[in-house]
Parts: structure tokens; C-alpha cells; sequence
């Protein structure tokens, strides 16, 4: 796997980690989701930087990969889309009041409500610019989180209906999210959809004209087509990351890793046996042995909770973190043999099949979800763009 990334993918000398993004992959993989929902329209899930994959050049690559729409929870980053001429249809639905709902209507970005007074701010907003929203109304199906829940979908879909009849808002959209579709089998799945499918005949029923129906994220996409409606809105999908490991990996869905975390080993050095490593001293050396540092600690998304389990490969060999992991370093008890040197690569994760560990795997050392480690990659790691050329647009 070193071989893939010589030092040339560093975006400069003496640079302690990097973080490679293949563009290429994120464009396949788009268009594997759509060949998973040939019926709907794809919604790539931009949000938080692209899980950490960054904004910009991974909406582009998933335009390019096929996507007609784009998503990001808050209004930042469905502005910078906008602001750099990114092309489709952007959504964007976790908003406060008091948002620059003015802002997002003026670059004709589709915006969510979940409850009146988010109507009612979107409806002044446009009437002010003299324009009409577009806007998506949510109904809390089951999650218990964001959208309206029970009866105060009606209430929601009465206000709406008072601002389309004056044509400051048209309603496009109804949407949900599901609470378990990484368990397709679970009994809130269909339960949720009936929820789901009551509300959007609510709505059609106070005259909406429903361009899309969504519900299906990155799970549902990939295995539930009966979710697909109009649009699908995969999230850790298209980053090539398996929404539902204990059903498959990445490849059992045509998907491959987007990100690869590398970083140079700082000092190599010998120690004797019974050397405490790092804080604490969780780890001891067992003998005479090589250790090297890593120049990723907290700080740059590591966790901590990955102590003594975090796994990387060095010049092709499988290690794991030696104690705990420190806020910008960590070690690893290289063996007695090695023949590592200080500038070597060690590669904390990437595609599965180059052989090294995976975000999965990272992901089960620390105790969550591979969507946490590549989202809470710190910006200390800087990016590297491979594979397709980026549009300069």
C-alpha cells in the first residue's frame, strides 16, 4: 500500500501527515449508488466538510459522479457551494431562528422547515426579496430528532399552505430520516415508512405539488429499495465507507474508500525492554525493541479511545498503537528487527483491498462508527487530491 502513496502525495516538504482523497473512487461510487436506486434521483450528503473529505472538490466529484443534488445540514457550507458556482439543486435543513433565510433564497437553495416559525421566517424572507421558496417540509417519522412529529405535521402543512397561497413559498419536498436503517430488518423501518407515506398524502392532500419524496439515506439506499421514492440521500456512501458492516464492507456494494490517512514517522529509536510508552505507561516493552512515532494524536482526530488498539501499517507490517494516544503523537513498538527510519509512511487507513487497515477498523478499536473517524479528522491533516481533475469552476 506505501507504494500507492510515495512521499510525492505530501502537499509539501517536511509535511507530518496528509490525507489522500481519490476523487476518482467518490465519482464511481455516486455512480454505484444510482445503479442501487436507478428509479430515484441521488442526493449527495456533503455536509460537515464532505464528512471530512472536504467540501468543494468532493461536491464537484460528485457532480461529476452523477449526482443532481446536493446536501449540507447547515447554511455555511450550502452557501460556499453556491458561492463556487458547484451546479444542481443544493439542500440544506438544520437552521435556527434568526438564519440568513434571505441569503439561501437569493442563491436558490431549497430549505427545510420542521415547524412553523421556520415558515413563517422563509415566507418573510422571500416575500422581502419579492421571490418564491422553494421549501422541503420534514415530519419526524420515528427518530425522535429533528421534523414535526405527530399532529404538528398538519399544523406544519397549514402554515405552508397560508404562505404558497400567497406565493411567498412553493413546497417541493417531503422528508424523513430513519433511526435504524443500518438493521433493514427492524420493525421501525416499515413503521416509519407508513408514518412517512401518511404524511406525504397529507400534504398532497392540502394541493402540494410534490416534486420529491426522500427518506433513504446511505443504509436505505443501498439496501431497502422500497425506500427510494423520488431521491436518495446517501451520506458515508459516497465516500466509500459501508453504512451496514455487519451486513457487508465496502466492496459487497460496489464502493471503495475515498480517504487514506498517512502520516511520516517523526524519530525512530531504541529502547530496552521494560520501557514504559507514552502517559501513564499502559504499555511496557515486553523486550529490546524499535519504537517510532506517529505525528497524529487527539488533536488531529485520533481517538483517544483507540489507545493501545489503533491499527497502521509500516513498510507493509501491521502494528497497533503502543499506550495511549497523546494530543498530537503517537507509538508504536516497531519489533527489535525493524529496519524503519525517521520520514518512513505509516498508513492509519485506507481501502481494504491495499492490504492495510480500514476506517472499520479503526472504528472498532475506538468503540463507534466509521463515519466518526474520517468526520473528526482535525485540519492540522492536510488534504491531497488524487484521480479525477478537479473543475476549476
Amino acid at each position: 500500500m506505501e507504494a500507492m502513496h510515495p512521499l510525492s502525495v505530501f502537499p509539501r516538504p517536511g509535511a507530518p501527515s496528509a490525507a489522500v482523497i481519490d476523487l476518482t473512487a467518490l465519482e464511481a461510487n455516486v455512480r454505484a449508488l444510482q445503479a442501487h436506486a436507478p428509479t430515484a434521483a441521488v442526493l449527495a450528503v456533503v455536509k460537515a466538510d464532505a464528512y471530512g473529505h472536504g467540501l468543494l472538490p468532493c461536491a464537484r466529484a460528485a457532480v461529476r459522479g452523477g449526482a443532481t443534488w446536493l446536501g449540507v445540514a447547515q447554511m455555511a457550507e450550502a452557501f460556499s457551494l453556491r458561492d463556487n458556482g458547484i451546479p444542481g439543486r443544493v439542500f440544506t435543513w438544520l437552521n435556527v431562528p434568526g438564519a440568513d433565510f434571505a441569503g439561501a433564497i437569493r442563491r436558490d437553495i431549497d430549505l427545510s422547515a420542521s415547524a412553523p416559525w421556520a415558515v413563517d421566517e422563509i415566507a418573510a424572507a422571500a416575500r422581502a426579496l419579492g421571490v418564491t421558496a422553494r421549501l422541503h417540509l420534514k415530519v419526524d417519522s420515528g427518530l425522535g430528532r429533528n421534523g414535526a412529529f405527530g399532529s404538528g405535521f398538519a399544523a406544519l402543512v397549514a402554515a405552508a399552505a397560508g404562505h404558497e397561497a400567497a406565493g411567498a413559498v412553493k413546497v417541493v419536498g417531503v422528508w424523513s430520516h430513519f433511526a435504524s436503517a443500518d438493521d433493514p430488518g427492524h420493525p421501525t423501518v416499515r413503521q416509519q415508512q407508513d408514518v412517512f407515506e401518511d404524511a406525504v398524502r397529507t400534504a398532497e392532500s392540502a394541493g402540494f405539488e410534490l416534486e420529491v419524496r426522500h427518506i433513504a439515506n446511505s443504509a436505505a439506499t443501498l439496501t431497502n429499495p422500497s425506500t427510494h421514492y423520488d431521491l436518495v440521500r446517501p451520506g458515508i456512501a459516497c465516500y466509500g465507507l459501508s453504512p451496514v458492516p455487519d451486513l457487508g464492507g465496502p466492496a459487497a456494494y460496489g464502493l471503495t474508500p475515498v480517504m487514506t490517512l498517512l502520516a511520516r514517522l517523526a524519530l525512530v529509536k531504541d529502547v530496552p525492554e521494560g520501557t514504559g510508552l507514552s502517559y501513564s505507561h499502559h504499555y511496557v516493552t515486553p523486550s529490546d525493541t524499535r519504537v517510532g512515532l506517529v505525528p497524529l494524536g487527539y488533536a488531529d482526530g485520533i481517538p483517544r479511545s483507540a489507545s493501545g488498539a489503533g491499527p497502521m501499517t509500516i513498510d507493509g507490517r501491521r502494528y497497533a498503537v503502543a499506550g495511549r494516544v497523546c494530543m498530537d503523537q503517537v507509538v508504536v513498538d516497531l519489533g527489535p528487527e525493524s529496519a524503519a527510519r525517521a520520514g518512513d509512511i505509516a498508513v492509519l487507513f485506507g481501502p481494504e483491498t491495499a492490504g492495510g487497515p480500514s476506517a472499520q477498523d479503526w472504528a472498532i478499536a475506538a468503540g463507534t462508527i466509521s463515519y466518526e473517524i474520517v468526520t473528526r479528522l482535525g485540519a492540522r491533516v492536510e488534504r491531497v487530491y488524487v484521480g479525477a481533475q478537479e473543475d476549476s469552476s
